[in-house]
């Protein structure tokens, strides 16, 4: 059944996808899938005009992660048949759209890599970008290029070098705690949240932190993270890793594994005052 609308939500990135879903279809029920390699664009209040760039393949996803509360539902049950689009193809089709809207409008704000799972899983990630910023110099200089990753590939020279090119380098830290990571976010195999945050620190406050604080039981744990208990080591790291932002967020729409729920404004709005506190810019989509 196909989908089409957009998202109704003001905040700039409410989750990983929604504010960019203007051409989506739902799959297995619930499962929010995009377009390849280009779709949208969308209206944003907070953002403008934004342009949704998926270099993954549309039925399907790919992803590093297997969170538990992804709107493009588990990796299990919407695996992909189909191929990524090569950098070619992404090329083209990006170049194909930014003609059409500087021939008939509207004059995009941002260009936004998300898609069907992790972006920054394509093999020709690096040179995707470097096409983008040069189709944007040409088109659209004023348009900002940002990325939302789940960090994951941090430790690949070409993806952490394209990264740092980005204007919104927005990377994924849910929590500081590998045990309650390996359970809620289901990273691959491999995975040190350790490294990950060293190399985070690397990008020298050229990159935003999104987290997603949620509450509810799985697996017959409680998986609230909006305690002292997660949010205090949390904030350490995050006042080392010194972002240019930090945007919290909550869960947006149903979720793929059930007993999730929603954290509270007044649960967010804690969290932001001590985010505040610390020096940090930050934004919160309730």
């Amino acid at each position: 059944m196909r989908l089409l609308g957009e998202t109704k939500s003001n905040e700039p990135f409410p989750c990983k996808y929604s504010y960019l879903c203007t051409f989506n279809y739902l799959r297995s029920g619930m499962a929010i899938l995009f377009p390849a390699p280009v779709f949208g664009p969308v209206h944003s209040r907070r953002l403008g005009v934004s342009l949704g760039v998926n270099p993954l393949p549309p039925d399907g996803k790919v992803c590093s992660f297997d969170c538990i509360y992804c709107e493009c539902g588990l990796n299990g049950e919407n695996r992909s048949r189909l191929r990524m689009p090569s950098r070619e193809e992404v090329r083209q089709a990006l170049e194909a759209k930014l003609r059409q809207m500087q021939a008939e409008g509207p004059a995009p704000d941002v260009i936004t890599f998300a898609g069907n799972g992790e972006p920054t899983v394509h093999p020709g990630f690096a040179g995707v970008i470097e096409d983008t910023l040069i189709l944007r110099d040409r088109y659209f200089p004023q348009a900002r290029v940002s990325v939302l990753s789940n960090a994951s590939f941090l430790d690949r020279p070409d993806v952490f070098e394209a990264l740092k090119r980005v204007d919104n380098n927005i990377l994924k830290l849910d929590t500081v705690d590998e045990e309650y990571i390996r359970l809620i976010d289901g990273p691959s195999a491999g995975y040190d949240v350790r490294k990950v945050i060293r190399r985070m620190k690397d990008f020298q406050g050229k990159c935003m932190i999104q987290t997603m604080f949620l509450k509810g039981d799985f697996q017959d744990r409680d998986v609230n993270n909006t305690t002292d208990r997660y949010v205090l080591p949390w904030l350490e790291t995050v006042k080392e890793i010194a972002p240019e932002q930090v945007m919290i967020y909550t869960i947006d729409r149903e979720t793929p594994v059930g007993g999730l729920k929603k954290a509270t404004p007044e649960e967010l709005d804690r969290i932001r005052d001590r985010v505040e506190a610390a020096g940090i810019p930050v934004s919160v989509s309730y």
